[in-house]
């Protein structure tokens, strides 16, 4: 039986396990993290991560922050497997979280233009450039299989939870904005039908590519620049003080899927995907097409009309979210030219 055949597989049947350390900050983590909460062994190690997470000389984007990062914030998602999930509201743990947050956000800040012009901001992505050159580009045109297959196992790091981050915004919303976005979130959930979750399409294409869609299988395999773009979300998700940032992030991210999952569906077509592979990006053409009208105008326009202060943050989640995704596809571009894996290790049948 094919893997296009078989009865699907429940992508939460089990919890995830930790992942390798990669680095000083994140082997504190996962030291901690390995211990009970409420156990005086971990302080100390987790002490001594704060100090090094505020550190000027700890690389915002690298492995060992992102990872660290990571580890701190799923424990609001879904845990790992044989972890209290006490830690969740851990003093030091968050206090960890926090030097780390502030020294990523900084460098998100110090990286991007800034400014208050969202309607710029946000017109720079509704023109699509004639010579694109980006990852949908490349996989459509003369992608192979296997980079695709990277490209999927990547994405598993936030498709398999699609959605989950941009629900923390919902109880920072008021009126029109909340009811708004409360209706897209409907529509990334499945309209209230499990099999149609957009999490369940995303682990029915993982099946379809004969990679295993179980939740957060692929971590130790994801490297920096992928995590990063799923911690910004949960970031900006997180904290109500940057509510603005992450609205500003939902609505770049839904303008600029559409056109992007249709070159992705035609590079599944081209290299003989099956249906539920394609189904994912089709679903997205129509939907997310609908979603980037109905988050521009009634989710930031009633936002900014009752916080017009909101502005600059606003602007700071549409380009972080840019810039976030061009070093990640950087990263995927110039590792497949140079006929090398984008993962941290390659996936069984390279």
């Amino acid at each position: 039986m094919t893997a296009s055949t078989m009865a699907p597989i429940d992508p939460d049947a089990r919890p995830p396990r930790l992942p390798e350390a990669r680095g000083p900050l994140s082997e504190a983590v996962l030291a901690a993290l390995g211990r009970s909460p409420l156990g005086d062994a971990a302080s100390p190690m987790l002490t001594a991560a704060v100090g090094a997470g505020r550190r000027s000389t700890v690389d915002p984007f690298g492995e060992d922050l992102q990872l660290s990062l990571y580890l701190c914030y799923e424990m609001h998602y879904r845990g790992f497997a044989g972890v209290d999930p006490g830690w969740e509201w851990d003093p030091e743990l968050l206090r960890l979280r926090g030097a780390m947050e502030r020294h990523f956000l900084q460098a998100l800040r110090s990286r991007v233009p800034g400014g208050d012009d969202v309607d710029a901001a946000l017109a720079e992505l509704l023109v699509e450039p004639v010579d694109g050159q980006g990852v949908s580009h490349h996989l459509r045109d003369r992608g192979e299989a296997w980079q695709m297959r990277e490209y999927v196992a990547h994405r598993s790091i936030y498709h398999l939870k699609e959605a989950d981050p941009h629900a923390w915004l919902i109880p920072r919303l008021r009126g029109r904005a909340k009811a708004a976005l409360v209706a897209v979130e409907f529509d990334e959930y499945g309209g209230g039908r499990a099999e149609a979750m957009h999490s369940r399409l995303f682990a029915d294409l993982m099946e379809d590519l004969g990679l295993d869609p179980h939740y957060g299988h692929y971590l130790d395999a994801v490297p920096a620049p992928m995590l990063a773009t799923v911690n910004m979300m949960s970031l900006f998700g997180l904290h109500r003080s940057l509510r603005g940032a992450m609205a500003g992030h939902f609505a770049a991210a839904e303008i600029t899927t559409a056109p992007s999952a249709r070159r992705m569906a035609q590079a599944l077509e081209r290299l003989g995907a099956g249906p539920r592979a394609v189904r994912f990006f089709t679903e997205h053409i129509e939907a997310d097409a609908v979603h980037e009208q109905v988050l521009r105008r009634d989710v930031l326009g009633d936002m900014l009309g009752r916080e017009p202060e909101l502005a600059a943050d606003v602007v700071l989640g549409i380009q972080a979210t840019c810039l976030l995704e061009d070093r990640l596809g950087e990263h995927l571009l110039s590792c497949w030219d140079a006929g090398r894996t984008s993962l941290r290790h390659p996936l069984p049948g390279r």
